[in-house]
């Protein structure tokens, strides 16, 4: 084992698999290769700052995203999807989940943990612009926090000594269009990448039918993102980073629907007329997300650290079909929700000793979020709706709030096969609840032979809500209206704790196998979790007074030469018991039950699959990968809530693409892949379940082509 090990024997293997030849690189002006140096020796640097010992990892590479049918154009959220431990969701819902946790990701850009943004169909993060990424789950040093999950820590492309860049578009199905582009270089000791996408397409959401294509269900995106460097010298460098996101969307309509309100002169509830067919609502959804983050590293021997100050802002806004929304569900609600967040993060790392490496860092940041929200309503009593007259309520509330946390640790080599990394975290968050927690760790890794390692590790979590989701109506204002909540009570949103314990191993069978095996489990109090409450597509959180999750991961990784594959299997289960937050968003007998009855939460799903293989044959590729989930849950008729879950799927990809070096336009590649290969109809969700919103498909066959240059 080397000192500071970085990569589990799995993550070298999947650099392994989707390796290609190196070729060398044109010569250059001495300038500009110092630049390329001093880049190389501050990264390495910057990994430095982050410990990942007793961790477990899976990297993903520009090889692997390339053999996904959609390569770069792949959404990010899906590429997480390939690997162990992760399911799938709707887009509405988190579009993924964890080992069974609802969100509770952090993203990390070059060292730097991003701000929330509040939860949406968008992908703030285009995969193109990412040049490796490191997909770290299990009991965590000290020096994650906050979102514990999984930790997606992302390496960007970076200039290189060579000015160049990349355009290229992807049409297919679902009038589907998404041209890209990139550009990067240097210019003596200032180092830039840049990239910008645009996506339209009919198939935005989900759609809420079993058919090929969704009624009302375009969407239109952009994003941009940069990285910006300048060396003061071999050992600083100052950088900017900044990205941003809109994306527009029309939410799908469900036909056939029958009203289940009155409005005078439109529809007839008792009747189930309407003038205004449910296949004609006009609801609509858009989302902006931006940030921006400053940074200094610096490098002096035994000594790094990196100072980084950033702000973000996010925003989303849901209209409704104010006539449309009245008639079916009774409320109208036009909600806008805005989030902006500052900050600074500081992490350093110092070598005392060959054996001992300390590490500690700050953390602070202050958000300010707003809820605006402007409701039709029908007003009504115990019987139900009484007047066929609407009215409107105005329901505005925001929050301050502040997140501080402190991490100390020491990655201790014991032994050259051993090696142990202990430490402390503190937390304190002051918003809709004011909390605060010492947090333990505890990471142990040891290489039991050549090629064999295990690691094990205890993590004390503290898991804040998330404040941008967390706003508070006021629960008065909808006395006597078609929106007055079953329960009259509501308590504020609280912060998750939670123990969690983790043993895993892998073992290198030779040069070309390589098995893992990974456990876990997390005994929780103030078990956070996240559901969609009325027709407005935002997440709202809520609490489980206790909880736990348990589960096994397995993968393999075999890479040939020319050929390689991969595959991933989970099972898993977790629970909850006693709603103790947010019980005005539940219907009565559901609390009721949930106060002393353990039940699954809605996205749990019990076993999931996931794998591919490629084969290289000259300058093409044809590749393969699949997805399987046993079904996320559901209520049934009668039933328990959460009791019984969805049908299984199976889903299957391919993509054949070719590369033409040295053409007059430079490096051209072509793709074509097929998505859903079988055509198969699958179940998301159906709309029950604790907290589900509206039934979700998965996307039928869809054709893609696309065509890119590099120069």
């Amino acid at each position: 084992m080397q000192h500071t090990p970085r990569l589990s024997a799995l993550s070298l293997a999947i650099a392994s698999l989707f390796a290609v030849s190196a070729h060398a690189d044109e010569a250059a002006p001495q300038e500009m290769q110092t630049v390329e140096v001093t880049s190389a020796h501050l990264r390495s640097a910057r990994i430095e700052l982050s410990p990942k010992v007793g961790t477990t990892i899976y990297s993903i590479d520009s090889h692997m995203v390339d053999m996904l049918g959609q390569g770069d154009n792949t959404p990010f959220n899906e590429v997480l999807l390939r690997l162990p431990g992760v399911s799938q969701d709707s887009k509405g819902s988190g579009a993924l989940h964890v080992r069974d946790d609802h969100a509770n990701v952090q993203y990390r850009i070059n060292g730097v943990q991003l701000p929330e943004s509040i939860s949406g169909f968008g992908q703030s993060i285009d995969t193109r612009l990412i040049d490796k990424t490191d997909f770290i789950t299990g009991a965590l040093p000290a020096q994650f926090g906050l979102r514990t999950a999984g930790i997606v820590d992302i390496e960007t492309k970076e200039g290189g000594m060579t000015p160049g860049g990349r355009i290229g578009i992807l049409v297919g199905s679902h009038n589907h269009i998404e041209p890209s582009a990139e550009l990067f270089g240097s210019v003596g000791k200032f180092n830039y990448y840049l990239s910008g996408s645009y996506l339209g397409n009919s198939l935005g959401v989900e759609n809420p039918q079993d058919t090929r294509n969704a009624l009302h269900d375009k969407t239109r995106q952009n994003k941009s993102f940069g990285n910006l460097s300048y060396f003061l010298d071999d050992n600083t460098r100052l950088g900017a980073m900044f990205g941003t996101y809109n994306g527009r969307f029309q939410i799908p309509n469900n036909p056939d629907q029958a009203p289940g309100f009155t409005l005078a002169g439109r529809s007839d509830a008792q009747a189930g007329t309407s003038t205004l067919p449910s296949s004609q609502l006009d609801e609509n959804q858009r989302e902006v997300n931006r940030f921006l983050v400053l940074s200094l590293q610096k490098s002096l021997g035994d000594l790094n650290y990196q100072v980084s100050a950033f702000h973000q802002y996010s925003q989303l806004h849901f209209t409704p079909d104010s006539i449309g929304d009245l008639i079916y569900n009774g409320v109208a609600s036009d909600s806008r929700r805005s989030n902006s967040a500052s900050g600074a993060q500081f992490d350093a790392s110092y070598k005392v000793h060959q054996d001992h490496t300390v590490r500690a860092g700050l953390a602070y940041t202050r958000q300010k979020t707003s809820s605006d929200n402007t409701v039709g309503v029908f007003p009504a009593d115990a019987n139900g709706q009484s007047d066929t007259t609407p009215i409107t309520i105005v329901d505005n509330s925001g929050k301050t709030g502040t997140l501080a946390s402190f991490y100390l640790q020491d990655e201790w080599h014991i032994s050259k096969p051993l090696t142990l990394n202990y430490g402390v975290r503190f937390d304190k968050v002051s918003a809709f609840t004011e909390e605060q927690q010492w947090s333990p760790r505890l990471n142990l890794a040891y290489q039991v032979a050549p090629g064999t390692a295990v690691h094990a590790g205890y993590s004390r979590y503290f898991t804040p809500p998330p404040q941008e989701l967390a706003a508070q109506g006021s629960i008065d204002l909808y006395a006597n209206t078609t929106n007055a909540p079953a329960i009259a009570t509501s308590d504020n949103v609280k912060a998750e704790r939670t123990h969690y314990y983790d043993v895993g191993i892998s073992h290198q069978v030779n040069s070309k196998l390589t098995l893992t095996a990974d456990v876990y489990y997390k005994k929780i109090t103030n078990l956070l979790d996240e559901g969609q409450f009325g027709q407005a597509l935002i997440l709202t959180p809520f609490n489980y007074a206790e909880g736990y999750a348990k589960g096994l991961e397995l993968s393999a990784i075999y890479a040939e030469k020319d050929w390689g594959m991969f595959l991933n299997a989970s099972t898993q289960k977790a629970q909850g018991r006693n709603i103790n937050s947010g019980q005005s968003l539940f219907g009565a007998d559901e609390v009721a039950y949930i106060k002393n009855n353990y039940v699954f939460l809605d996205h749990d799903q019990t076993y999931t699959m996931s794998g591919g293989g490629h084969y290289h044959f000259g300058d093409s590729q044809v590749s393969a990968d699949f997805l399987y989930g046993s079904g996320l849950r559901m209520t049934p008729d009668g039933g328990a809530p959460n009791s019984g879950h969805l049908p299984h799927y199976f889903t299957v990809n391919t993509a054949l693409t070719h590369t033409w070096k040295n053409t007059p336009l430079g490096k051209v590649e072509g793709r074509l892949a097929l998505i859903n290969l079988f055509d198969k109809s699958y179940l998301l969700r159906d709309g029950s379940g604790v907290g589900v919103g509206a039934p979700q498909y998965g996307a039928r066959r869809s054709l893609y082509a696309g065509l890119s240059t590099s120069f």
